[in-house]
Protein backbone atom coordinates (compact mmCIF):
# COMPACT_ATOMS: atom_id res chain seq x y z
CA UNK A 1 0.00 0.00 0.00
CA UNK A 2 1.14 3.28 -0.89
CA UNK A 3 0.45 6.02 1.98
CA UNK A 4 2.28 8.93 0.48
CA UNK A 5 6.16 8.05 1.02
CA UNK A 6 8.07 7.52 -1.63
CA UNK A 7 11.86 6.40 -1.72
CA UNK A 8 12.21 10.43 -2.45
CA UNK A 9 10.58 11.03 0.89
CA UNK A 10 12.38 8.73 2.94
CA UNK A 11 15.89 9.28 1.95
CA UNK A 12 15.20 13.26 2.63
CA UNK A 13 13.63 12.01 6.32
CA UNK A 14 17.16 10.22 7.13
CA UNK A 15 19.14 12.63 5.60
CA UNK A 16 17.63 15.52 7.98
CA UNK A 17 17.88 13.17 11.31
CA UNK A 18 21.70 12.98 9.97
CA UNK A 19 21.85 16.46 9.33
CA UNK A 20 20.27 17.62 12.78
CA UNK A 21 19.94 14.67 15.13
CA UNK A 22 16.76 13.31 16.62
CA UNK A 23 16.71 16.39 19.23
CA UNK A 24 16.15 19.05 16.90
CA UNK A 25 13.98 17.30 14.15
CA UNK A 26 10.64 17.78 15.89
CA UNK A 27 11.74 21.19 16.58
CA UNK A 28 12.43 21.46 12.92
CA UNK A 29 8.99 19.87 11.98
CA UNK A 30 6.92 22.12 14.49
CA UNK A 31 8.76 24.97 12.36
CA UNK A 32 8.01 23.83 8.90
CA UNK A 33 4.18 23.36 10.40
CA UNK A 34 3.46 26.89 11.39
CA UNK A 35 5.43 28.23 8.26
CA UNK A 36 2.82 25.99 6.19
CA UNK A 37 -0.08 27.21 8.33
CA UNK A 38 1.04 30.62 7.36
CA UNK A 39 1.08 30.30 4.05
CA UNK A 40 -2.16 28.88 3.79
CA UNK A 41 -3.59 31.80 5.73
CA UNK A 42 -1.96 34.60 3.98
CA UNK A 43 -2.75 32.78 0.27
CA UNK A 44 -6.38 32.74 1.96
CA UNK A 45 -6.58 36.21 2.79
CA UNK A 46 -4.90 37.31 -0.64
CA UNK A 47 -7.82 35.28 -2.32
CA UNK A 48 -10.34 36.98 0.04
CA UNK A 49 -9.10 40.22 -1.25
CA UNK A 50 -9.40 39.59 -4.58
CA UNK A 51 -12.99 38.52 -4.26
CA UNK A 52 -14.14 41.04 -2.06
CA UNK A 53 -12.41 43.36 -4.55
CA UNK A 54 -13.95 41.79 -7.71
CA UNK A 55 -17.43 42.23 -5.90
CA UNK A 56 -17.42 46.01 -5.02
CA UNK A 57 -15.96 46.36 -8.43
CA UNK A 58 -19.08 44.83 -9.89
CA UNK A 59 -21.65 46.62 -7.35
CA UNK A 60 -20.59 50.00 -7.99
CA UNK A 61 -20.16 49.88 -11.82
CA UNK A 62 -23.91 50.54 -12.56
CA UNK A 63 -25.15 48.44 -16.20
CA UNK A 64 -25.97 51.02 -19.24
CA UNK A 65 -29.36 50.97 -19.76
CA UNK A 66 -29.78 51.70 -23.14
CA UNK A 67 -33.22 53.57 -24.52
CA UNK A 68 -35.63 51.18 -26.13
CA UNK A 69 -35.77 50.46 -29.79
CA UNK A 70 -38.57 51.83 -31.32
CA UNK A 71 -40.02 50.17 -34.49
CA UNK A 72 -40.00 51.71 -37.49
CA UNK A 73 -43.50 52.61 -38.06
CA UNK A 74 -45.99 50.28 -40.26
CA UNK A 75 -44.04 47.95 -39.33
CA UNK A 76 -45.47 44.35 -38.26
CA UNK A 77 -43.48 45.01 -35.18
CA UNK A 78 -44.79 48.32 -34.76
CA UNK A 79 -48.59 47.24 -35.14
CA UNK A 80 -48.63 44.00 -33.20
CA UNK A 81 -47.55 45.92 -29.83
CA UNK A 82 -48.82 49.13 -30.37
CA UNK A 83 -52.12 48.67 -32.08
CA UNK A 84 -54.10 51.81 -34.16
CA UNK A 85 -57.32 52.75 -32.73
CA UNK A 86 -60.57 52.18 -34.43
CA UNK A 87 -60.89 55.53 -35.65
CA UNK A 88 -57.65 54.79 -37.70
CA UNK A 89 -58.06 51.56 -38.63
CA UNK A 90 -61.46 53.06 -39.85
CA UNK A 91 -59.64 55.52 -42.01
CA UNK A 92 -57.11 53.33 -43.42
CA UNK A 93 -59.61 50.80 -44.72
CA UNK A 94 -61.39 53.84 -46.37
CA UNK A 95 -58.64 55.00 -47.82
CA UNK A 96 -58.05 51.37 -49.26
CA UNK A 97 -61.20 51.13 -50.49
CA UNK A 98 -60.48 54.35 -52.08
CA UNK A 99 -57.71 53.50 -53.53
CA UNK A 100 -59.04 49.88 -55.14
CA UNK A 101 -62.35 52.01 -56.52
CA UNK A 102 -60.01 54.77 -58.32
CA UNK A 103 -57.65 52.00 -59.64
CA UNK A 104 -61.04 49.99 -61.24
CA UNK A 105 -62.18 52.88 -62.53
CA UNK A 106 -58.99 53.85 -64.29
CA UNK A 107 -58.62 50.72 -65.54
CA UNK A 108 -62.43 50.69 -67.19
CA UNK A 109 -61.56 54.28 -68.61
CA UNK A 110 -58.39 52.59 -69.77
CA UNK A 111 -60.42 49.66 -71.07
CA UNK A 112 -63.40 51.80 -72.93
CA UNK A 113 -60.73 54.26 -74.64
CA UNK A 114 -58.84 51.18 -75.92
CA UNK A 115 -62.29 49.94 -77.53
CA UNK A 116 -63.06 52.71 -79.09
CA UNK A 117 -59.40 53.22 -80.65
CA UNK A 118 -59.71 49.86 -82.19
CA UNK A 119 -63.71 50.67 -83.17
CA UNK A 120 -62.25 53.63 -85.07
CA UNK A 121 -59.16 51.80 -86.67
CA UNK A 122 -61.31 48.85 -87.94
CA UNK A 123 -64.30 50.92 -90.47
CA UNK A 124 -61.12 53.07 -91.75
CA UNK A 125 -59.12 49.70 -92.80
CA UNK A 126 -61.92 47.78 -94.09
CA UNK A 127 -62.52 51.36 -96.39
CA UNK A 128 -58.77 51.01 -96.98
CA UNK A 129 -58.87 47.51 -97.93
CA UNK A 130 -62.07 47.77 -100.09
CA UNK A 131 -60.14 50.84 -102.14
CA UNK A 132 -57.69 48.73 -102.77
CA UNK A 133 -59.68 45.50 -103.52
CA UNK A 134 -62.09 47.02 -105.54
CA UNK A 135 -65.82 46.59 -104.82
CA UNK A 136 -66.87 43.78 -102.41
CA UNK A 137 -68.15 40.66 -104.15
CA UNK A 138 -71.41 40.30 -103.54
CA UNK A 139 -72.04 36.69 -101.93
CA UNK A 140 -73.31 33.66 -103.70
CA UNK A 141 -76.85 33.22 -104.06
CA UNK A 142 -78.46 29.79 -102.67
CA UNK A 143 -79.28 27.14 -104.38
CA UNK A 144 -81.34 24.60 -103.51
CA UNK A 145 -80.11 20.92 -103.77
CA UNK A 146 -81.29 19.00 -106.01
CA UNK A 147 -83.73 16.17 -105.16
Amino acid sequence: MNFGFSGEMIFLFFLALILFGPKKLPEIGRQIGRFMMEFRRASYEFRSQIESEMYAAESQSKPQILPPVRAAQGSLASRIFNPPSPEQMQAAEAQVAEAKAAETQAAATQVAETQAAEAQAAPAAETAAAAETGPAPSPAPKVAPDA
